[in-house]
C-alpha cells in the first residue's frame, strides 16, 4: 500500500502505463496510443501522473494515477482521471483533482467542468466534496457502453470575484465603497 505519491507532468515514456490504465478502468471506451497523443498535443493542455513516494527505491516508480485538463480560455475541462485500483480510496485521486483546480486557478478560468459516469458514485461523492454541483445529464455519453454522465462544474470565479476589488488594507469580506458617480446596474 502506499501513503504518499508525488506528482509530475507526464512524460512519452508514461504512456503504456497510463493506456494500461485506461485498459483497466474503462474497458471499450478506453482511449488509444492515437487518441492520448493527439490530446497531448492540443494546444491548452496539462497533464500529470501520480507515482508512489517510496523512500526504499531509487527513480520513477510505476505510475498509479494519471489526470489532465484543457483550458480553453474561459473554463478548464477535466478531460480524463484515473486511478489504479489497487490504490483507490487512498487519496490518489483528490491530489490530482486538487492539482487539476490549483492550474485551474493559476490560469484564472472562471470554472472547471467535467463529466462523470452517473453509476460512479465514489468519483460523484469526491467531486461534490470538492465542491462540484451536478449541472444536467449527458444521455448515452460514454460509448460505446451507452452510459449517461452527469456534467459538473465547479464556479471559480464567487472567490475571485468576492476579493478582486476590495482595497488591500480592507477585511476580504469589507464591502468596497462606491463613489459617489458610479453607474448601477445596467438593465
Amino acid at each position: 500500500m502506499i501513503t504518499e505519491v508525488r506528482l509530475r507532468p507526464l512524460r512519452n515514456a508514461d504512456f503504456d502505463r497510463v493506456l494500461e490504465l485506461e485498459r483497466q478502468l474503462f474497458g471499450r471506451g478506453a482511449w488509444t496510443y492515437g487518441m492520448l497523443a493527439d490530446e497531448l498535443a492540443g494546444l491548452g493542455r496539462w497533464y500529470i501522473v501520480a507515482e508512489p513516494e517510496r523512500l526504499d527505491r531509487a527513480g520513477d516508480q510505476p505510475v498509479v494515477g494519471y489526470a489532465g485538463l484543457w483550458f480553453d480560455g474561459d473554463v478548464t475541462q477535466i478531460m480524463t482521471i484515473g486511478v489504479d485500483p489497487a490504490v483507490q480510496r487512498h487519496g490518489v485521486g483528490r491530489q490530482l483533482m486538487a492539482a487539476l483546480i490549483e492550474r485551474s486557478r493559476k490560469v484564472k478560468a472562471e470554472a472547471v467542468l467535467l463529466e462523470v459516469r452517473v453509476d460512479n458514485a465514489p468519483a460523484i461523492e469526491l467531486y461534490r466534496e470538492l465542491g462540484f454541483e451536478i449541472l444536467g445529464v449527458r444521455k448515452r455519453y460514454y460509448q460505446p457502453e451507452n452510459v449517461d454522465a452527469y456534467t459538473m462544474r465547479l464556479d471559480l470565479s464567487v472567490a475571485a470575484d468576492d476579493t478582486a476589488d476590495a482595497p488591500v488594507d480592507a477585511p476580504v469580506d469589507a464591502p468596497v465603497d462606491a463613489p459617489d458617480d458610479a453607474p448601477g446596474d445596467a438593465a
